[in-house]
């Protein structure tokens, strides 16, 4: 990933150089800046570089700030998994419940409009739902603010801006899950025991469900990290997305290259736990 980074970047329009010193800088300026950052090494030696410093714990220094990327990095991954974390956990709750609703009242005029609202959250991009939060509950009511990083209240509009679209997705599968394991044996024998539809429901269907909704609730927090770019650009929530365009402009390499290898560790871990969370929704799993 990272060499496949470096390459793009090197066959995209500017030079980093040009767009860090100026138009005006001169020829020995220029021949420093590239002697100091081995930007005149070929790709292939630049990545060995890279790689070296990474193995030793050294994640370079930004070209834009002259800073360290692990200071530079530090807070803003803090901001997008706060960002990240309340969107999937609104989201999470949501279409579980909005799922199980549609479930129970399959074929109906409630069924149809929970499956338009999935529609409408897997349609609509996050830049144009964001903007129009922004609009309606930022410019016109004046309820909330409409960007920047702060308190709960400026956390709320680019959290269910990032959130609408996983919560299509994980309605739309809690529906079908539930709906399947509806039909089983067993939840007909819980019925037929006489245990409360509530009991049912929860206890036997929605447990026995949970494996595909916690499956796709571990790709769609990876999703939503790389979601978290637009957003946290259109809301100028100073996270790590809004860290990457900075840098894809101003071509600062290392810090580059290391958001995209931390954002990639974080999804890793995510599935890790997803994995090991199988065993104990089901017993039957078992890891050797």
């Amino acid at each position: 990933m990272p060499l496949i980074i470096l390459v793009l970047l090197a066959l995209t329009p500017g030079d980093v150089v040009e767009i860090m010193l100026g138009n005006l800088a001169s020829q020995e300026m220029i021949d420093a800046f590239k002697k100091y950052y081995r930007l005149d090494d070929p790709l292939i030696v630049q990545y060995k570089n890279y790689l070296v410093q990474l193995f030793q714990g050294n994640l370079g220094i930004s070209f834009r700030t002259n800073r360290p990327v692990v200071e530079e990095i530090a807070g803003r991954w803090v901001a997008t998994l706060q960002l990240t974390s309340s969107a999937m956990v609104l989201a999470t709750i949501l279409g579980l419940l909005i799922g199980m609703f549609s479930a129970i009242w399959r074929q109906t005029w409630i069924d149809s409009f929970v499956r338009v609202i999935s529609l409408l959250g897997l349609s609509m991009p996050v830049f144009w739902s964001g903007l129009m939060l922004m609009i309606v509950f930022g410019l016109w009511l004046g309820w909330l603010p409409t960007g920047g990083l702060g308190g709960v209240r400026h956390l709320i509009l680019p959290a269910i801006t990032l959130a609408f679209p996983s919560l299509g997705m994980i309605a739309r599968m809690a529906r079908s899950s539930i709906l399947e394991v509806l039909g089983e044996d067993y939840v007909q024998t819980a019925r037929a025991k006489g245990l409360a539809e509530r009991v049912v429901l929860v206890k036997h269907a929605l447990k026995n469900a949970l494996i595909p909704i916690v499956t796709l609730i571990g790709l769609q927090t990876g999703l939503l990290l790389g979601g978290a770019v637009l957003t946290e650009t259109v809301f100028s929530w100073p996270g790590i997305g809004r860290y990457i365009v900075e840098s894809i402009f101003t071509r600062d390499i290392p810090a580059l290259l290391n958001c995209i290898l931390i954002l990639a560790a974080t999804f890793t871990m995510i599935n890790l736990v997803v994995d090991i969370s199988y065993t104990y929704l089901d017993p039957r799993i078992k890891y050797q």
